[in-house]
């Protein structure tokens, strides 16, 4: 076996001057939304970035184009055997043949969130945090800092619609970056400002238990660094445990939390409202954007904001400019006898939000759902959650358990969602099947409002659906 880590010093050290051109980085793993971030920020280094993935998308061909050569089989032959650097996903399977060979002969092998804490180890942190809502929150963030002209590097969790692209570098060295806590992954970064939306149990089985799970959140904000201040939002159960320097709450329609937005205006969609802190107040705010949940993620945005020095103007501006993520409250069609909105929710707690946000949005119209379960496990371990989330809906459609990085269970199908729901509004079909089901609908006028929800392959049926619907007199 060759040890080949001897490498990483210099090559570490030109990265981070900026230029580390005539180095080889490997992606196991390079479509994942997290690895792609990664990946552009080491093609933007003038690293030689190359990679393996399961299947090709949107996304890997995107990255294609920007330079990097991907393949989609298992194969040695098909390996950048000059790299540096192999960085991997841990939903890579152990078996899988290129990954083993170079871990057995002797690459610097390293998962996505240990080479994260690498890169960010000397910079000016903000690192977004929660298991539900931290996407949406690091891309605003983000956005605020680079519209304003403050600047930042961005690895985010989402495609900013704004910027089409989940990666963007600056000479600023300040890193916005989403803080993933599967796998623990999150306790690789340093941050100097760190916010958690939420610590809904998920991921039971690395974590096992709920207070497992909370326990790696009160690690996480032990990783803040000395004066940095951790945000969270107002009576978020667990926070107790919290072990940050500085500590402050944000709300909606709460006095009580340090930072709060009050007088909310909902208006075709959107919200006009004023955020305080303190003494400080600002004024005459709109988000372009649905969901009550999405004014809790710019408060804490806003409160980043002021905290480095924006203006208001500023921060007005880069608020009322936001158009959002990819999946995160995405509107598909919006137009007077329809509207479809798109999201990533793959948890009970986020289906609430989704849900109860688009039905304050538009009171009026009868709203279906058609969700894609992720995850044998979860789907195991919250089934009472998901069927009590998805009954505030009017109509249920239920796709097939999505896998991602798991093998069938025994017994557990999306039936286990619907045998506990109301049988009169719920029913399963296939993803071939969706399209026509949702077109009688559609012809008998019962789909004014339609949402997709998951975190699966769901949103490869989001094109075609909207083509339907709108081709529909």
């Amino acid at each position: 076996m060759t040890n080949r880590s001897q490498h990483m010093t210099p090559f570490l050290e030109k990265l981070h001057a900026g230029n580390a051109e005539g180095y080889a980085v490997y992606f196991l793993g390079i479509g994942g939304i997290g690895m792609s971030a990664l990946a552009r920020y080491f093609n933007s280094r003038k690293v030689k970035v190359s990679g393996y993935d399961k299947t090709p998308t949107a996304l890997t061909l995107q990255l294609e184009d920007e330079g990097m050569q991907i393949h989609y089989e298992d194969d040695i032959n098909m390996i950048e055997t000059d790299a540096v650097l192999v960085v991997y996903t841990p939903a890579i399977p152990a078996g899988h043949k290129e990954f083993n060979f170079f871990k057995d002969e002797g690459y610097a092998v390293m998962k996505r969130s240990e080479v994260l804490g690498i890169i960010t180890v000397d910079a000016f942190n903000i690192c977004v945090a929660g298991t539900h809502g931290k996407t949406t929150t690091s891309t605003m963030i983000a956005h605020m800092l680079r519209h304003s002209g403050y600047g930042c590097n961005a690895l985010l969790g989402g495609i900013a619609s704004n910027y089409d692209t989940n990666f963007w570098a600056s000479e600023k060295n300040v890193y916005v970056v989403e803080a993933d806590e599967y796998d623990r992954s999150f306790l690789q970064l340093h941050p100097d400002i760190a916010v958690v939306t939420a610590m809904d149990p998920d991921h039971l089985d690395i974590y096992g238990t709920a207070a497992h799970f909370r326990e790696a959140f009160a690690d996480f904000s032990g990783k803040v660094r000395k004066d940095g201040t951790l945000y969270y939002k107002y009576q978020l159960l667990g926070s107790e445990i919290f072990k940050a320097p500085n500590l402050r709450t944000y709300a909606v329609n709460e006095t009580g939390a340090d930072c709060n937005i009050s007088d909310v205006d909902a208006d075709n969609g959107a919200y006009n409202f004023s955020w305080k802190s303190g003494q400080k107040t600002i004024t005459d705010l709109r988000l372009n954007m649905g969901g009550m949940h999405n004014l809790e993620n710019v408060a804490v945005a806003i409160a980043v904001g002021v905290q480095l020095g924006l203006a208001d103007d500023a921060i007005r501006g880069t608020v009322a400019s936001f158009k959002g993520v990819r999946r995160r409250f995405e509107y598909v069609l919006h137009q007077n006898d329809i509207v479809m909105i798109d999201d990533y929710a793959h948890h009970p707690e986020e289906l609430t939000a989704l849900i109860r946000g688009t039905k304050l949005l538009f009171p009026d119209k009868k709203c279906t759902i058609v969700f894609q379960p992720h995850l044998y496990s979860r789907t195991r371990d919250f089934a009472v959650g998901f069927a009590k989330s998805l009954s505030a809906a009017d109509k249920v459609i239920l796709l097939p358990i999505y896998p991602a990085r798991e093998l069938p269970m025994e017994g557990v199908e999306s039936e286990m969602i619907a045998e506990i729901m109301d049988q009169q509004k719920v029913s399963i079909c296939s993803k071939g099947e969706l399209i026509q089901k949702l077109l009688v609908s559609r012809q008998k006028g019962e789909l004014p409002l339609l949402i997709t929800a998951g975190a699966g392959d769901i949103d490869l049926l989001v094109q075609p659906i909207r083509k339907m619907l709108t081709e529909i007199n």
